[in-house]
């Protein structure tokens, strides 16, 4: 183990020589010095009355794109063990919801559909994953008390649901407070989430309104515990699907038209788009000319920046972790600094990446070094609850040492090491999709060639790229899961050792 995180620390030193982390803008410390004044005379008075809307349409989409994804996940979970499942559900949630958004603009336009499948889809192949683990992980012992003659349907609804159902809820919570973050950012990109208005203020510079949202939004996830009950769970669905019934629209003709032409490459369509008649010509050599030019041009350059702010941004996730864990573990904080910490780490893991980015892009300048900084503090935040919940779970010997920093060393740390490396390889991948979207921000990686390539409306440009983001996403979750195999390290918590 030690051995692996040194090799990963001195490759993220070694992407360091190589990553843009210049501090670009002129006066940070006075855009600060507003943000901070804004955070204390925050508006609700604005905000609750012309941008409430925003709110529930935060929740409507988040409800309906995770009921959707839970439904294509329980499809696919039962044939998990397929390659071919395996793969599509990789290939599903490799790519990112606002990647996601991209793709369904150009054919449905901007309508709430476009949002519920873009959190929808990418959630079905998670789903599928994390239920077919389950089931796989499942007591069997209840099964075998049924008579051999049961139905597959009996067998399932006596012998599998009543084992599987509190960690099936329990996931399927958290992925609907997932969903609220992730449906909030695509207000980014044009959606009337709170990520519309909060992208609004954040540039004219209402602070005041911005820090209302992001209190409203923290409120929101807080408060989920509260109203979020299974029981009334279809209910609220119910309601939600009912709400956007009125402003769907949907269109087959553009779907068909999407996949069979708009995204074919340009050498395909390029005859038939000039003389009108919309033929499609199979010039091979021009395709992998094509195909060359957008590599060399956009891709090479995308991975690459791609892969050092995602390595950079591993590492100090891992470092952020082990200094954070601390503030809420009880064997070394006292009452009011684990108070403290867990309510700086429920900020920081319940604000997405890309606000946080966003934030902090305004503050230095477009660079990688506002997008390390948002993905290790939101990473390494979810990272440091686990950790430090998992320290608040072991017993310490008797003598145990007195002094902090050697009961750290010594005592503490080699115990959970191996449970902090399984989470972090677990959110690598998750790291990489990350990365790669906050290129929209100004930083050359994917997400940046596949944003310009959708507003020069090259949409053939776009999916290539989006395409081999995908790609290279399933090569880092593969590689993560033979590391952490290889370590023998598994993200399950460990209260013994």
């Amino acid at each position: 183990m030690l051995r692996t995180s040194l090799f990963f620390f001195f490759l993220a030193i070694l992407a360091t020589i190589f990553a843009d982390i210049e501090i670009s803008t002129l006066h940070p410390w006075q855009e600060i010095g507003s943000i901070f004044y804004g955070a204390l005379t925050p508006d609700f008075v604005i905000v609750l009355s012309t941008m409430s809307y925003s709110i529930v349409n935060t929740i409507v989409f988040a409800l309906c794109g995770t009921f959707g994804g839970f439904l294509l996940g329980i499809l696919l979970a039962p044939f998990f063990s397929l390659t071919w499942i395996r793969l599509f559900c990789s290939f599903l949630r490799s790519i990112h919801e606002i990647f996601w958004v991209f793709i369904f603009l150009a054919i449905v336009g901007l309508n709430p559909i476009c949002g519920v499948l873009s959190i929808a889809i990418p959630y079905g192949g998670i789903f599928a994953k994390v239920y077919a683990e389950i089931l796989q992980e499942a007591n069997q012992q209840p099964l075998e008390a049924l008579p051999v003659q049961s139905s597959k349907m009996s067998r399932f609804f006596y012998g599998i649901l009543p084992v599987v159902y509190a960690d099936v809820s329990r996931y399927t919570s958290y992925r609907f407070e997932c969903a609220l973050r992730s449906t909030a950012v695509l207000g980014f990109v044009g959606l009337p989430t709170i990520g519309y208005y909060l992208e609004t203020a954040f540039r004219e510079g209402m602070y005041s309104e911005a820090a209302a949202l992001l209190y409203l939004f923290y409120l929101l996830i807080a408060s989920l515990p509260y109203w979020v009950k299974p029981k009334l769970v279809l209910a609220y669905v119910a309601l939600a699907f009912f709400l956007l019934s009125d402003e769907i629209t949907f269109s087959i003709q553009n779907v068909i038209r999407f996949f069979t032409y708009e995204i074919l490459p340009w050498p395909m369509r390029r005859e038939g788009v000039l003389d009108g008649s919309y033929h499609i010509q199979f010039q091979w050599q021009e395709i992998v000319e094509w195909m060359m030019t957008i590599w060399q041009e956009s891709a090479l350059e995308g991975i690459w920046n791609t892969l050092v702010l995602t390595q950079i941004a591993l590492v100090g996730t891992g470092i952020f972790t082990l200094v954070t864990f601390t503030l809420i573990s009880h064997h070394f904080s006292q009452k009011w600094t684990q108070r403290f910490g867990h309510s700086f780490l429920i900020v920081m893991r319940t604000t997405p990446e890309y606000i946080l980015a966003y934030l902090f892009v305004l503050l230095w300048g477009p660079s990688m070094l506002p997008c390390i900084l948002a993905l290790a503090l939101h990473n390494g935040a979810i990272l440091g609850f686990l950790s430090g919940q998992h320290t608040n779970a072991l017993s310490l010997a008797m003598d145990s040492s007195a002094k902090k920093v050697n009961r750290y060393f010594f005592e503490v740390l080699p115990r959970i090491y191996g449970h902090f490396l399984a989470f972090l390889f677990y959110r690598w991948e998750i790291m990489m999709r990350e990365s790669a979207i906050l290129g929209i921000l100004g930083v050359y990686t994917l997400g940046f060639y596949i944003d310009s390539a959708i507003s020069d409306d090259h949409l053939d440009t776009a999916m290539f790229l989006i395409l081999i983001t995908a790609l290279l996403n399933m090569f880092i979750d593969s590689l993560s899961q033979t590391i952490r195999k290889r370590l023998k390290v598994s993200t399950k918590l460990k209260t013994t050792s």
